[in-house]
């Protein structure tokens, strides 16, 4: 936790007194220093999905850069729970799918996807996909979310439905490069008859943080079709207000710093 005060402000949530704790990321020294850094996150990402319920067999794979060598990014490893995730476990991998550093596989389907999207987006750090209950059934509509609340205004004219391979299983390469083709500059993807998608140019942490937001906002928006009432739309003007001040990607870090500090507490093998 450092002074807000002698970083520049970039919120409206960060405070303005100072000698307040506020949640601020820190500089790093070394490739090293920052490189533990976002393995720690990652580990802390992984495990909040299984915390979510997010898991399904070995399906799902989060990934973020490796800060010296960008053209590698750490993952998950395959058939391993997302609860039993830890430092010593993950693996790096490039862009053709080797694992160059670690001892377990790489998920297919995650190194297709991802690879491709990381490969075509150089400016996308962090990157999560997992089948889930709600975004999987409201990705078999084909449709964007409604702006139903505040919540989904997050996502306003951030997130796309991608069609192309839709419903089958993304183990060719050509399947990962129709997403990444789609990508555009959006924060995440509804892939139709499959499930969501989260991306980030900022961390691990934000990937992860609107995909259980999104995957929320999912689940709203199936009850709200559910009840049969017209929901009232947020305006544009205010979706577009929402989207900057509460779904920013520094939001996003921020909202995940609480999860990661209960789980770095409780979970402490997970720096193992």
């Amino acid at each position: 936790m450092l002074d807000t005060l002698t970083q520049e402000r970039i919120s409206i949530y960060q405070p303005e007194q100072s000698g307040l704790i506020f949640p601020e990321r820190p500089l790093f020294a070394s490739h090293e220093d920052e490189r533990t850094y976002r393995k720690q996150h990652l580990v802390a990402a992984v495990r909040s999905f299984a915390m979510h319920g997010f898991d399904y067999g070995f399906a799902g794979h989060l990934t973020v850069r490796d800060p010296e060598n960008p053209h590698l990014y750490w993952t998950n490893p395959m058939a391993v729970h997302f609860s039993q995730v830890r430092m010593s476990n993950l693996i790096l991998v490039d862009h053709s799918g080797n694992v160059v550093a670690g001892k377990y596989a790489v998920n297919r389907a995650g190194f297709v996807l991802h690879a491709a999207i990381h490969e075509q987006h150089p400016d996308i750090m962090a990157m999560c996909h997992a089948h889930t209950e709600y975004g999987t059934a409201w990705c078999a509509t084909g449709r964007e979310l409604d702006m139903i609340s505040q919540d989904a205004a997050c996502f306003y004219k951030s997130h796309i439905v991608i069609k192309e391979s839709a419903g089958a299983v993304a183990v060719e390469e050509k399947s990962g490069h129709s997403v990444a083709n789609a990508w555009g500059n959006n924060r995440a993807a509804l892939h139709q008859n499959h499930g969501l998608l989260t991306a980030s140019r900022h961390s691990i942490d934000d990937a992860a943080f609107w995909f259980i937001a999104l995957e929320r906002a999912c689940k709203v928006q199936l009850a709200v079709e559910a009840s049969g009432v017209k929901p009232v739309i947020v305006s544009d003007t205010s979706a577009a207000y929402s989207r900057e001040h509460v779904g920013s990607d520094f939001i996003g870090w921020l909202h995940f710093q609480p999860i990661y500090d209960l789980i770095a507490s409780t979970q402490p093998d997970m720096f193992d």
